[in-house]
């Protein structure tokens, strides 16, 4: 081969190679950036899909994961758009967000709290029924599904909502208080609810005392313009959930290891954590009872539950304004795409 031609083929070689790279670049720079928040609800489905890796190898994009302490805490992530999605999220402080005119949307019901969440009392408080909080302190997350609860639970009982002393922290802080005997009481979820009761607290009310039309989900919501511009990902996002739930549901007792590492406490207790949710997934989110379908004649539990929680935070004065048609901020579609 002549010096020159061996000069041609080393150019033409480096051109393809640059442009290799040039159209490698391109494509990676094309992926979308995804940021999937999320809390520590304890032992559920969503930790094994965070596990696993789903959302990596299911969503074509650069995934990103960041934790929050509380659902609140993650309102003003939504806010600047730096989140697309958002997973163990309380009813309430979605339908906060949204009566500020967040576009934000329900387009996946994780699960029902039952025995995972409620208030708790320390012996001696002389708290035997919801009517002995009056004057009593009770720490809660203040927006999120814990005053929804205390709300709720107090309007059965016909209790004035100010007649209760709430003290506002996290539900770490509430380990704290609760040490130093700084609070009487607390509504929260597991897994602090768990430890709280292994340091003693008694159980006044679960969840599982709520309607379902008025209940206490974790759900995943989205940033409602993303997710429409880009329905292929949501879609991939709901089948990375999806995911989490058929091996929790296929291989119960390694799923239980995946929950019990990711949210740091053991195997028992994971087990204790996850008989306290109604796990929903694939289908399942399709039927009234989780996030219904479209169009439907009849409105979902989700979609009534959003309604219902709207009403008990107007009236306990913590959102001014109802949201504009909360029960349209439900979207069945990626998980009717998803299960196709």
């Amino acid at each position: 081969m002549s010096t020159m031609m061996q000069r041609t083929g080393t150019k033409f070689g480096s051109l393809i190679g640059a442009t290799m790279i040039a159209l490698a670049s391109t494509a990676s720079a094309a992926q979308p950036s995804v940021t999937i928040g999320y809390e520590n609800n304890g032992a559920d489905p969503y930790m094994v899909t965070q596990s696993r890796g789903e959302f990596q190898k299911m969503i074509p994009g650069h995934v990103h994961l960041k934790f929050f302490a509380s659902g609140p805490a993650a309102m003003s992530a939504l806010a600047s758009n730096s989140l697309q999605f958002m997973c163990g999220l309380g009813v309430p402080p979605f339908v906060e967000a949204i009566s500020h005119g967040l576009p934000l949307t329900i387009i996946y019901n994780q699960e029902r709290y039952s025995t995972g969440a409620g208030i708790v009392v320390r012996p001696g408080s002389g708290i035997k029924t919801i009517a002995n909080l009056k004057g009593k302190k009770i720490a809660i997350v203040v927006g999120s599904q814990s005053s929804f609860e205390l709300a709720t639970f107090l309007a059965a009982a016909h209790v004035p909502y100010g007649s209760v002393k709430q003290v506002n922290m996290s539900p770490q802080d509430m380990l704290i208080a609760w040490r130093t005997k700084d609070i009487d009481a607390a509504i929260v979820w597991d897994p602090v609810l768990n430890s709280l009761q292994a340091l003693g607290a008694r159980v006044l009310k679960t969840d599982a005392d709520l309607p379902a039309t008025a209940t206490s989900y974790n759900i995943c919501v989205a940033d409602s313009n993303w997710v429409n511009a880009h329905p292929q990902l949501a879609t991939d996002f709901v089948k990375a959930l999806n995911a989490g739930v058929a091996y929790t549901t296929a291989h119960p007792n390694k799923a239980l290891t995946l929950m019990a590492k990711a949210s740091g406490v053991t195997m028992p207790v994971a087990k204790t954590e996850l008989s306290g949710y109604t796990i929903f997934g694939g289908k399942a989110q399709l039927t009234s009872n989780v996030l219904g379908s479209q169009p439907s004649p009849t409105p979902s539990a989700t979609e009534q539950t959003v309604v219902n929680t709207a009403k008990v935070l107007l009236k306990s004065g913590q959102i001014d304004t109802m949201p504009h048609d909360p029960a349209a901020a439900v979207d069945p579609k990626f998980v009717a795409a998803a299960a196709k």
